[in-house]
């Protein structure tokens, strides 16, 4: 019988969406502390990622302030550090535009004076240059299409991507003029 294997064991089996409840772990605020600290110093996280986990350990607010406190003064936390890491790192990985970096880091609570900074570590001529080569990239990729809709599905693709319409139409006229 299924009974058997534990009352836990069961529920996920039954309801897997239970399974994070079921498993989570409650920490004291000095375990949490040193689990936050391996977290941070994996990889560069956003105040706002350290805090839901600081919540997700089964802390109280009154416990999650003195220790995102502690983090900070311990430099674990820097949110200009994270928002320069992910713009420089998302524009060059991903090929992410300015907007959707910005989007994104909104979206994580950055600060919007961090969120300025983050963004002029973006090279404008490296930026250009990107934006060029993807367009072209999926303008060529759409041959089989018709002149308007090879436009449109190209500007919609750099949108998704972030990019700024003015721009994106400065790169689509100079792919046009190049074919002619």
């Amino acid at each position: 019988m299924w009974f058997n294997n534990g009352l836990s064991t069961n529920i996920i089996f039954l309801f897997p969406f239970f399974k994070e409840i079921v498993l989570n772990k409650y920490y004291t605020p000095e375990q949490a502390f040193q689990k936050l600290k391996q977290y941070c110093a994996y990889q560069e996280r956003s105040h706002s990622e350290a805090k839901e986990k600081l919540y997700s350990f089964g802390l109280h607010k009154t416990e999650v302030e003195p220790l995102l406190s502690k983090l900070i003064e311990e430099d674990y936390l820097n949110e200009e550090r994270y928002a320069l890491l992910f713009a420089g790192g998302h524009f060059r990985s991903k090929k992410w535009g300015r907007l959707k970096i910005q989007a994104a880091l909104q979206q994580k609570r950055v600060s919007s004076y961090n969120i300025k900074k983050g963004l002029k570590v973006i090279d404008e001529a490296d930026y250009r240059k990107c934006l060029l080569q993807l367009a072209s990239t999926k303008f060529n990729s759409l041959k089989a299409e018709q002149w308007m809709s090879r436009i449109t599905k190209t500007t919609n693709y750099l949108l998704q991507k972030g990019y700024e319409q003015n721009l994106i139409q400065d790169a689509i006229s100079q792919i046009r003029s190049k074919e002619k």
